[in-house]
């Protein structure tokens, strides 16, 4: 090993190799697999932090806004320590959509509303309306194309 430091805000460290046989170099990343909490789904059904299903719902709210991969990340990063930081050993998936909710409201305000909308599950255009009323209320003049 040549080199070792923290990478990914902390949350894996990174390190230099070099091949005894032949002399080239690499790197790799160690990740610490800590056990997150059981989500507890509307329905009370128990299942496991799925990752994959966050990123999609993300994706899905920001498709065509201009956000990058690395946001999204953030936001990922955000409520996997979240959780971590919770101490609990299960948590319901309301509060992980509020605190999704927290970063698109800042991030993109129309991805935060599209999201909102799929999360308080909108029945009508009077909730829609609600909600955007309540985003302006937060001291957001309008709903912009910019982030």
């Amino acid at each position: 090993m040549i080199d070792s430091r923290l990478a990914d805000e902390g949350d894996a460290v990174r390190r230099r190799r070099e091949c005894v046989a032949c002399r080239e170099r690499f790197t790799t990343f160690e990740h610490a697999e800590l056990r997150l909490p059981q989500i507890i789904k509307s329905d009370g059904r128990r299942e496991p932090f799925a990752e994959a299903k966050l990123r999609a719902g993300l994706q899905r709210a920001l498709q065509k806004r201009p956000v990058d991969a690395a946001q999204v990340d953030a936001i990922i990063a955000f409520v996997r320590r979240s959780l971590m930081n919770s101490g609990e050993r299960e948590i319901a998936s309301r509060q992980i959509g509020e605190w999704i909710m927290q970063q698109l409201r800042d991030l993109d305000k129309v991805a935060y509303v599209r999201f909102a909308s799929v999360y308080r599950s909108f029945q009508d255009l009077n909730a829609f309306r609600e909600e955007v009323e309540r985003l302006e209320d937060r001291g957001v003049s309008k709903l912009s194309s910019e982030p």
